[in-house]
């Protein structure tokens, strides 16, 4: 079902992004609606979606298109983000990701590297993967422990990364290793193609919600990667993943927005239609006052990350402005989609639903790309140092 926000309802900034906006939700009816509840309790990877995706140019939008991207401004290409995770949220969070793992040699490689590797990532085939959490080192990434040895001019790469979204399905992989051992300064990013001998993934988790999408470990024993894999500078690796995740932040921002207008709209369509002492349940005060509540936050939510978004196209920093568009839109989506499925009533505790989908994809939403924990010391530090 489509979003009752619709693309002319937007505040976009050109033509061609209301016409983008509008293809986006013709592929997401057609394409990827009448899949969604299969896949999700199937827990089928979407593989050929994204490749559809991605011949539509929808997997490089936010770069420049002298690098194969769409060129889109950041304000544009969230609300696309926003439009995918409304119709199925995992696959909004693997465009998401895929966008967060091109970063790196997008924004730090070479113009040798950016010219071998960017067409291929930015041309719709490719799926990557963004490698920073470890079992023991999730908030704080600093800590991580892969290992990259130098051995002759190679990077001799073993550890485990966690929670990696497409580890195993993915193409290419960012990984944050060590290079040395001081602290965030000894973090390096290395670039590893699938089929490197010595990187290999677990089984995927089993997961409370957005089963469609692929979480699993990836293993590194001994990967043997070439000195023209290093992206940046040793020990630049660190500064690489935070501005990854600054960006990154807003996608799942836009996610969150999406799921929490869809479950909005289910619960508001469903209190039309159910009627109990002789008239709509929408009728009654008490409903509307929910109804009121959800609206509101959903709106600020999103204005909350297009002001991010507007600050990082226009080069200001945006950092606090991230974290706040993740805090608030994620808590949003928590709330929101818990508030539908008491609309619901028991119907929205069952399957033939979607709302009770909603809630349970709802709370990943709070620990990815810096657990809401860490999103409050990050505005709180901004606001006492």
């Amino acid at each position: 079902m489509a979003l009752s926000v619709t693309p002319a309802d937007r505040m976009l900034p050109s033509d061609e992004a209301v016409e983008l906006l509008e293809l986006v939700r013709e592929i997401a009816d057609a394409e990827l609606a009448p899949k969604v509840a299969t896949y999700e309790h199937d827990g089928t990877f979407f593989r050929d979606e994204l490749r559809t995706l991605g011949r539509a140019g929808l997997l490089s939008l936010p770069y420049p298109e002298a690098v194969g991207g769409g060129g889109q401004p950041y304000e544009v290409y969230l609300q696309v983000l926003e439009e995918l995770a409304g119709s199925w949220l995992s696959l909004g969070i693997s465009v998401s990701v895929h966008t967060l793992a091109c970063f790196p040699v997008a924004v730090y490689g070479t113009e040798e590297q950016k010219a071998r590797w960017l067409p291929g990532m930015l041309g719709g085939d490719q799926l990557g993967a963004y490698c920073l959490s470890e079992p023991q080192s999730g908030s704080d990434a600093a800590a991580l422990v892969t290992r990259a040895v130098q051995d002759g001019e190679d990077y001799v790469v073993t550890g485990t990364k966690a929670w990696i979204t497409h580890g195993g399905v993915a193409d290419f992989y960012n990984l944050m290793v060590r290079t040395s051992d001081d602290g965030a300064r000894g973090i390096s990013c290395l670039l590893a193609e699938s089929g490197t001998p010595g990187l290999s993934s677990a089984p995927p988790e089993r997961k409370m919600g957005a089963k469609a999408s692929r979480t699993a470990q990836v293993l590194l024993d001994g990967a043997r990667l070439g000195p023209d894999r290093l992206i940046g500078v040793e020990g630049q690796g660190f500064k690489i993943a935070l501005a990854a995740l600054d960006a990154g932040r807003l996608g799942i921002a836009a996610c969150a927005v999406g799921l929490a207008q869809a479950a909005l709209d289910a619960a508001t369509a469903y209190a039309k239609e159910r009627k109990q002492f002789g008239r709509a349940i929408g009728e009654f005060q008490g409903m509307q006052f929910m109804l009121a509540d959800m609206a509101t936050h959903v709106s600020a939510a999103r204005a909350l990350y297009l002001e991010a978004a507007r600050r990082k196209d226009r080069g200001l920093p945006f950092s606090v402005e991230a974290a706040k568009a993740k805090l608030f839109a994620t808590d949003t989506a928590m709330s929101v989609t818990t508030d539908a499925v008491q609309v619901f009533g028991g119907y929205g505790y069952v399957e033939d639903f979607p709302v009770e989908r909603y809630m349970r994809e709802a709370k990943v939403l709070q620990i990815v790309e810096g657990t809401n924990q860490v999103q409050r010391m990050v505005i709180g530090r901004s606001l006492t140092q």
